[in-house]
């Protein structure tokens, strides 16, 4: 049988890391604490040397941090709440070189935000958050593809009820941040089919966690029909996202109280490099499946060394496959 011919490159599997570089001594963002007046162009700064570094390692997919604009919500701060405009003309540069560079960018803001919760003020703060975190990709420039991916958010007792909290609060989110969220299943309360009914109900992308799928599957999907679901919630015109990443597997030695004890690992726990047979059997069942292509952030605790890791092996394991990943 002969090799398919690998896809153009809007079609080709970009894969990217989260945040943190580990292989240069390189920022993420303004780290200060408010009394040091920390800012979003010293972010930009930072990021703006990311950027340099994604090009020479030819990565083209790059979780940007949460905390780029530094207090940017805070409501004892108000010195901090016009970071956006007060950067217009660096915001729209960087988003300039991205395109040049061709990285496609997304956020991940934390678990604090909480769009199934029943407390008002939480609510209100982590609508809030999808704002301004949409706001940031707009004055970037980024396209759809750009988004701000979260988790439903907690249980609260009654998931019937969470979940329809979410809709509810999703939907009273302004267009434009609605239109850049993206939601993610998660290990332990909500799944793929929790996701689903979300989306009928709201339209919401879905960004399949491969690690999260496996720890839990109330429906019981396999990894294609899972990828099938997932990818199908994107418009056509979008290349979806989805999240890679092998449990640890390592027996680990931790201190307490100067005493030192075994810690075993979990089954969601994200490992140091990523297998790379793993990733390997994800490419061909999405092959085999006949899906349409997708980019995948890899999360892994050593980050973009995972990333350069996997590649090596993938070029050496599974040839075929790694021409098509850019």
């Amino acid at each position: 049988m002969t090799n398919p011919v690998p896809p153009n490159s809007f079609q080709r599997y970009r894969l990217g890391f989260p945040v943190s570089v580990l292989g240069e001594p390189l920022r993420t963002h303004d780290s200060r604490r408010w009394q040091n007046a920390p800012h979003l162009s010293v972010s930009l700064a930072y990021l703006r040397d990311i950027f340099g570094y994604l090009q020479r390692q030819s990565i083209h997919f790059y979780r940007l941090s949460g905390q780029l604009a530094p207090y940017l919500t805070h409501p004892t701060l108000p010195e901090f709440h016009h970071q956006l405009d007060e950067c217009h003309n660096e915001l729209a540069a960087i988003g300039d070189l991205a395109r040049q560079n061709q990285v496609r960018l997304t956020m991940h803001p934390g678990h604090y935000i909480q769009l199934s919760s029943a407390d008002a003020t939480r609510v209100t703060r982590s609508q809030q958050e999808l704002v301004v975190c949409s706001a940031l990709l707009t004055a970037m420039g980024l396209g759809a593809e750009a988004v701000v991916v979260i988790h439903v958010g907690g249980i609260y007792g009654d998931k019937r009820a969470s979940l329809e909290r979410f809709v509810h609060h999703f939907l009273a989110l302004p267009p434009q941040a609605r239109q850049r969220v993206a939601l993610e299943n998660d290990d332990r309360a909500f799944d793929l089919a929790d996701l689903l009914w979300i989306h009928k109900r709201t339209g919401i992308r879905i960004v399949l966690d491969t690690l999260h799928q496996r720890c839990l599957n109330g429906g019981n999907y396999s990894l294609s029909e899972a990828l099938a679901l997932a990818l199908a919630t994107w418009p056509a015109d979008q290349q979806p996202k989805i999240h890679f990443s092998t449990p640890r597997t390592e027996l680990r030695h931790l201190y307490r109280n100067r005493q030192r004890y075994l810690a075993m690992p979990l089954p969601n726990q994200h490992s140091d490099f990523l297998n790379v047979f793993e990733f390997i059997d994800l490419l061909q069942a999405a092959r085999a499946a006949e899906l349409r292509p997708f980019d995948i952030m890899l999360e892994a605790k050593a980050k973009e060394l995972a990333l350069l890791r996997l590649r090596a092996q993938l070029a050496h394991y599974a040839p075929v496959l790694a021409d098509w990943v850019v």
